[in-house]
Parts: C-alpha cells; sequence; structure tokens
C-alpha cells in the first residue's frame, strides 16, 4: 500500500482510478484499508476543491414539501394564504425573515438555505 497525498488533479484522477480497483475489499484486509484512507483523502481534495453550494431556497421548500407529503395548501397554512405560497413556489414574492422562521420550524430547513438570494 503506498498512500500519498493528493495535490494535483491527476493524483485525483488516479486515487480514483485506484480507488475503483479496490471497491469491494474487505474490511480489516490490507486493501481494505487502503480503500478506508484513500476515502479520506480523496473527501479532503473534493470538499477543498469541488466544493457544494446550498440548493436554492424556492426548490429547497419543493423538495421538502414533497418528501413530506405537503401540497400547497399546507404551505399556505404555513405562509398565511394560499396565494402567497402560490406567489413563494412561483418565485413571484420573495421570503421575508417571517417566513424563512416558519419555514425553518415547520419545514426544518436550514435558515442557511432559506436566506439565500434566487432569481
Amino acid at each position: 500500500m503506498t498512500i500519498k497525498p493528493i495535490k494535483t488533479y491527476k493524483d485525483y484522477q488516479n486515487a480514483l482510478k485506484r480507488l475503483e480497483l479496490i471497491f469491494d475489499s474487505r474490511k480489516g484486509s490490507p486493501d481494505g484499508d487502503e480503500l478506508e484512507i484513500l476515502g479520506i483523502l480523496i473527501e479532503k481534495y473534493e470538499d477543498a476543491h469541488f466544493p457544494l453550494g446550498f440548493p436554492d431556497p424556492i426548490e429547497a421548500i419543493k423538495f421538502r414539501m414533497e418528501q413530506m407529503g405537503y401540497t400547497q395548501t399546507d404551505l399556505a397554512k404555513i405562509v398565511g394564504l394560499k396565494s402567497r405560497a402560490s406567489e413563494i413556489l412561483n418565485k413571484k414574492r420573495k421570503l421575508s425573515l417571517e417566513m424563512i422562521r416558519l419555514l425553518h420550524q415547520s419545514l426544518k430547513i436550514p435558515t442557511e438555505v432559506l436566506i439565500q438570494d434566487y432569481e
């Protein structure tokens, strides 16, 4: 097992290739140990070079509503009016601070997602 830091994109590509080769290794075996360490190194490289941003706030609301089986009527109960819920989902109305608080409490969407600017 020869493991070294992943410093370049080429190192990253080589690490991914190696990971693919040893992916089904048994835990506790030499290849299994290499797999575990390689996974940590790859994750560290990806976090530094391919950071993921937050999702669009309205898309996050729609996704969470779908997960919870909520309808626009259910959203209206949170934000006050059915017309307001429609305007929010169609991005015709921006989220107010109070709406963000209510959505965070009711749908458990992180406020960091809800406070983002969107088109």
